[in-house]
């Protein structure tokens, strides 16, 4: 037999200090959590038999044992099983992304155990109650078994057992329990009773029969088959968590039957609370795929469009093959219909939230509205109920608003929907290009999120009024004071020379959009935005340089005087600076970088120099 002592990899090491030391009040769901990987390793079993007749194990279940003369508890599956790479890959490190963060909201939020189940650590978490772990485990179809053990220290054995007589497939692990201990709320785990209240209360639903002595613990009844008026709301909870490994409560759910010519059960949740990697590109997203009971596929993306990737559950098709593939999945026209379905549920499901319950509306929206928004890049099906659940800050007010009533507060005669995006909403408000529409009483919605930068390239209106950028194109505000044709001939000269003296620009005009700015930048009605552009160059998509128009204010007295300093001596060298910082100044306003802070900085020191 080959024998090793390793370290645990360092966030394993930080993870099993916290749970030994633990102080979290709940100590009882590291059996909910041990029962939880059972029941996944027995899924995982029961669809190896469909494909490969070796691999089928009768009976399939889970069994609790406790001894009180030793002190132990022993959670049996006849599952998959473990290789020995596996145990020391699956539980001597973790290997998934976003672990430091799992650690320090850990570390800060010692009152309650919300956050043990993510990221794959449930397990770790039998340490608040053991002194020592012993686990002996058996992949199905292999010829040897691997003893894993530790006694939280930081270290670990593993061994290879050749005898399988020892090691039957699937796993055994052992607790070795510490001293009860109330006030600690460390209850006596080998106690029948405190052992079937956990049982029932957390894992009732489990599908496989979880067994002590004689008797069956849990009713196994699947959640989804279940009328809504037969099950509890806390059945519900636990249900989410064992699926999602989010021990927050869930927003809402979903349940929904459809029958006829392809039928299927769908239970679905949305979560209360964004995940670390709801943005990441290898993130685990999806629901669960059941075929007439049959747990087929986890993390099935194929449910689901992406921009609804964070919504868990599951779903029982009763007409698939048991040996369907994601690659068939991705091709089936029977779960590209239950995709489009579920995708309609959801939407409207969200819009009922936004009337029936509007605080648990505003938190799903700001958890989950960037993502949601990113179904708006395609014109699909999806794009008019998006549009109608979508809420926005405005300058109305400091709540978000909806299209729906934006467009009930506008004003009779504007025919336009107003945004403008930008890094935040304080940039927004105080951009030059504000100002006409504020003077106006104009409302205009305020988009911060990265993703508003290309949604609103896709979205021309809604409800027939058109969506048009105040930054975009001349504005067309009525106004009272349009340049007139005098005042336009009187600028008609300097307005040429800075056309032809500022190199960065494409376009120099006056514009009525100003009431306390000089000037301001505007691009081209169809033209590509300054932000948007950094963000395809951040993704690596080079694109050229696009120049944009610079608006003058004739009323300022700055543009004022730059006019008549050209009219005046229009050979002055020391015009051209002016020039510069004036287009230098409109750049900066909007939150824009300077190519040349340096000589900005030197034209700037250089006039002021010359004012005190």
């Amino acid at each position: 037999m080959s024998t090793e002592t390793l370290e645990f990899q360092a966030e394993a090491r930080q993870l099993l200090e916290l749970m030994v030391h633990s102080i979290y009040s709940n100590k009882d769901i590291f059996l909910r959590e041990l029962i939880s990987n059972a029941s996944d390793a027995l899924d995982k079993r029961r669809l190896a038999g469909l494909k490969d007749d070796s691999l089928k194990a009768d009976d399939l279940h889970i069994r609790i044992e406790a001894d009180k003369e030793a002190r132990t508890l022993t959670v049996r599956d006849n599952g998959i099983g473990m290789t020995r790479d596996e145990v020391v890959g699956l539980i001597g490190t973790i290997a998934r992304s976003g672990t430091a963060e799992t650690l320090r909201r850990l570390k800060e939020n010692k009152e309650s155990a919300e956050l043990i189940g993510q990221f794959g650590v449930g397990f770790y978490s039998v340490f608040m109650v053991a002194d020592k772990v012993t686990l002996l485990t058996r992949k199905a179809g292999e010829p040897t078994g691997v003893r894993w053990e530790s006694e939280g220290d930081g270290t670990y054995t593993v061994e290879t057992v050749e005898d399988v007589q020892d090691v039957p497939e699937g796993t055994s692990i052992r607790v070795h329990l510490r001293p009860a201990d109330e006030e600690d709320a460390l209850y006596d785990y080998t106690d029948e009773a405190k052992i079937r209240e956990i049982v029932k209360r957390y894992s009732d639903f489990i599908s496989f029969p979880v067994r002590m002595g004689e008797s069956t613990l849990n009713s196994m009844k699947a959640l989804w088959a279940r009328p809504r008026s037969e099950v509890s709301e806390e059945e519900y909870r636990e249900f989410y968590r064992h699926i999602s490994h989010d021990w927050t409560d869930p927003l809402d759910i979903i349940q929904m039957r459809a029958e006829g010519t392809f039928e299927y059960e769908a239970l679905l949740f949305l979560p209360s609370r964004a995940p670390h990697d709801l943005y990441q590109r290898d993130a685990r997203h999806g629901l669960q795929l059941y075929v007439k009971r049959v747990f087929i596929l986890d993390d099935s993306r194929e449910l689901l469009p992406d921009h609804l990737r964070f919504v868990k559950g599951v779903v029982d098709a009763a007409d698939l093959s048991l040996n369907i593939s994601r690659e068939i999945l991705q091709q089936d026209r029977h779960i590209q219909l239950i995709r489009r379905r579920l995708a309609k549920k959801i939407l409207a499901s969200i819009k009922d939230l936004m009337s029936k319950d509007a605080e648990k509306y505003r938190t799903f929206w700001r958890e989950f509205g960037p993502a949601v928004k990113e179904g708006l890049l395609d014109r699909t099906e999806d794009h008019k109920a998006i549009l109608d659940i979508a809420s926005f800050a405005s300058t109305a007010g400091e709540e978000p608003t909806t299209l729906a009533d934006y467009l009930a507060r506008m004003p009779e005669g504007q025919d336009k929907i107003y945004f403008m995006t930008g890094d935040s909403r304080a940039q927004i408000e105080n951009s030059p290009h504000m100002e006409a529409f504020r003077a106006k009483g104009y409302e205009v919605l305020l988009l911060t999120d990265p993703v508003d930068e290309i949604w609103v390239e896709a979205v021309r209106d809604y409800e027939g009024k058109e969506l048009q950028s105040i930054t975009r194109g001349a504005v067309d505000l009525p106004s009272e004071e349009e340049p007139s044709p005098e005042e336009a001939g009187e600028y008609a000269a300097v307005l040429t020379w800075l056309n032809e003296t500022l190199d960065d620009v494409k376009e120099v005009r006056l514009t009525t959009r100003l009431t306390t700015s000089p000037a301001c930048l505007v691009s081209d009605t169809d033209g590509i935005t300054p932000a948007l552009e950094k963000m395809y160059k951040a993704m690596g998509q080079e694109i050229p340089s696009v120049k944009r128009i610079l608006e003058l204010n004739p009323k300022h007295p700055l543009v004022s005087a730059v006019r008549t300093a050209h009219d005046k001596r229009p050979d002055d060298p020391e015009l051209k600076g002016t020039a510069e910082l004036l287009y230098g100044t409109a750049l900066l306003a909007e939150g824009g970088d300077l190519a040349d802070p340096a000589r900005f900085a030197a034209l700037l020191a250089d006039r002021l120099s010359k004012t005190v």
